[in-house]
């Protein structure tokens, strides 16, 4: 059978074109020392995502159409997206297609008990279904198993709602010691109710991924930020084994992947046919709370 084509994909990392890349992407630049990324990337990540989408569509007057048509053209049926009150297009966007998109919030640690009420105001308010994190990213640099991460940690398993976090050497050239796989034992160990997906694909500890997976119920994997035919083969041999209900589809769009190269690869993948729904669509919609 293959790949589904009319599943209703769910895609757990998916935005809008920005009008000012630049301005976006300054808490990261701001933060790195090499003369590449502070004068010339317009996308942090630049020297690995030679051919980012957002990059062509900057300041783009329909940013919302433009990723409601990439998502209508390759089937893809919801994406989460990350809302903030400061930032107008994700508001609209979940206001008028409810149905289409996922209210997602990144969390500051550095922020303590002010970060918490955010994330309750805005869980109440907007209806949000997950949180994020990227720890290389916070400023200053908060790992993982940080203690200024377990308010947080205790919030989501409060609320019911999973934390996103990026794991593996960052794209951007920011110190990847916050972030390493080993840390998220500690978490999962002290927070067993947790459900934490990892983000942006665990390297080079693909393999300690999937020792933590089998060890820890609530851990999980998605696969933001890789072009398909670079889904590490642990993470695929996992999935068409014991870890059918741990890896979630999540795309790059606009960031750093167009839709139609994630989907012309994705028919390539090479999952069992029973994999192919649970990774599309299921595993996320239980992740996040919204399986019927």
């Amino acid at each position: 059978m293959g790949m589904p084509r009319d599943i209703g994909i769910v895609d757990t990392m998916i935005a809008f074109p920005h009008g000012d890349l630049k301005a976006l992407y300054s808490y990261i630049t701001k933060q790195t020392k090499d003369r590449e990324s502070q004068e010339d990337f317009t996308f942090p990540a630049e020297y690995m995502f030679k051919d980012s989408p957002d990059a062509e569509l900057e300041g783009n007057p329909d940013p919302i159409g433009v990723t409601l048509r990439e998502m209508d053209l390759w089937g893809i049926e919801k994406g989460m997206i990350g809302i903030s009150p400061r930032y107008e297009t994700s508001l609209d966007a979940i206001k008028r297609f409810p149905d289409r998109f996922i209210p997602s919030v990144e969390i500051d640690p550095n922020r303590g008990m002010k970060n918490v009420e955010y994330m309750v105001r805005l869980y109440e308010q907007y209806g949000v279904r997950a949180f994020s994190c990227f720890p290389s990213g916070t400023d200053p640099q908060v790992a993982i198993n940080d203690k200024k991460m377990y308010p947080v940690y205790a919030k989501c398993v409060e609320l019911g709602v999973p934390i996103f976090c990026c794991a593996g050497v960052p794209g951007p050239r920011l110190k990847m010691e916050p972030q390493r796989v080993e840390l998220i034992d500690e978490v999962m160990y002290d927070f067993p109710d947790l459900v934490f997906v990892t983000r942006h694909g665990c390297e080079p500890w693909t393999e300690l991924a999937v020792k933590l997976m089998l060890k820890w119920p609530g851990l999980h994997y998605s696969t933001s930020a890789f072009a398909p035919k670079y889904y590490p083969t642990d993470i695929i041999d996992y999935a068409n084994s014991r870890g059918a209900d741990k890896i979630l589809y999540a795309g790059y769009f606009p960031m750093g992947l167009s839709i139609e190269r994630i989907m012309t690869e994705m028919v390539n993948v090479g999952f069992k046919d029973e994999v192919w729904p649970k990774f599309l669509r299921d595993n996320a919609l239980r992740v996040l709370g919204l399986a019927g």
